[in-house]
């Protein structure tokens, strides 16, 4: 078997390597340093090997979120790695719709608002995702990485560092949940006045073909999200809802817990539903992180970013016709 050396690997043994942490790779997660420095490994097999604890921080076991330090000590064992593919550069027309989406930008941070339907990795089977795209707009950067998630059909603001102090100290704001992060939903039916909150806690699930799925359970991590109704349609609600906690997939469980599911969930919502707003012409994941308020790596002052709707989210407003009440 064989591995690709990440650089500044300080010992190899018997094909295991032993690599240390620098200072610009502080606040990176640790499956992302993993990928990064093993290409052509399918994402599969560096989550089994995180999780079989063939991976070791400072000797120990770590779950792939743990976010690195300075100085840490990666134990890397000896991986198959694929014949590497040459590295087609995004399409023109989606680095010409980054450009267009990015809300804010300086020395130490970008907000952007991501499109629908854009992962912000690329994995298995996706060769290009956001981050990769961003990486290639932005050749003159020593250094991009995302500062936190939003699933593949979720649109709106996404922050992302341009340094590594700065990821380490946004990591540190998201982990201690002092980002305020507001989101639009458009849920089936009608929304309850009465359903303010949900608390529940969740547990991701084993996932099956790649595929993550999470689901109410008292093993589960707790989770609580904060819901307002802000439009009423004939058959959908448009609501803002606000994570306390940052989950997976957080926001869709709970709404499909509270019987209205988010429109074009084709994980939590029903298959009639499904097919019904389809038919409408709704088609995305209607979930969008319309404002993210937190404050500036650097200089501690609060950034209030708003992302606007897409055509898409736009156009499903429409589909579902004037509000009532």
């Amino acid at each position: 078997m064989s591995s690709k050396t990440p650089t500044n690997s300080l010992s190899r043994d018997n094909g295991v390597i032993f690599q240390e942490v620098g200072e610009h790779q502080a606040g990176q997660r640790l499956d992302n340093f993993l990928m990064a420095g093993l290409k052509g490994v399918p994402k599969s097999r560096i989550y089994r090997i995180i999780r079989k604890g063939e991976v070791r921080v400072n000797k120990k076991r770590e779950k792939p979120d743990y976010k690195l330090c300075s100085g840490d000590i990666i134990r890397i064992p000896p991986v198959r790695v694929a014949k590497p593919e040459i590295q087609q550069p995004p399409a023109k027309a989606l680095i010409a719709l980054l450009k267009s989406s990015v809300l804010y930008s300086d020395d130490e941070l970008i907000i952007i608002n991501k499109p629908s339907g854009l992962p912000v990795h690329g994995g298995t089977g996706v060769k290009t995702g956001l981050i990769e795209a961003m990486r290639a707009m932005l050749p003159e950067l020593d250094y991009l990485e995302l500062a936190h998630r939003l699933d593949k059909g979720t649109s709106g603001c996404l922050l992302l560092a341009k340094t590594g102090r700065s990821l380490k100290a946004l990591s540190s704001q998201f982990k201690e949940s002092s980002v305020r992060k507001t989101y639009h939903a458009l849920v089936e039916g009608d929304w309850p006045e009465d359903i303010r909150e949900v608390n529940a806690a969740l547990k991701r699930l084993q996932p099956q073909g790649g595929e993550r799925f999470v689901a109410v359970s008292r093993e589960g991590k707790s989770a609580m999200t904060r819901f307002t109704v802000r439009e009423r349609f004939r058959s959908a609600t448009l609501v803002a809802a606000q994570p306390v906690t940052g989950r997976t997939h957080q926001i869709r469980v709970h709404a499909q817990l509270a019987g209205h599911p988010i429109l074009g969930d084709e994980k939590y919502a029903t298959e009639p539903s499904r097919k019904h707003f389809v038919d409408m012409g709704i088609r995305r994941l209607c979930l969008h992180a319309a404002e993210l308020i937190f404050q500036h790596p650097c200089t501690g002052k609060a950034l209030h970013s708003e992302a606007p709707y897409d055509e898409a989210f736009s156009r499903a407003l429409m589909i579902l016709g004037r509000a009532v009440g």
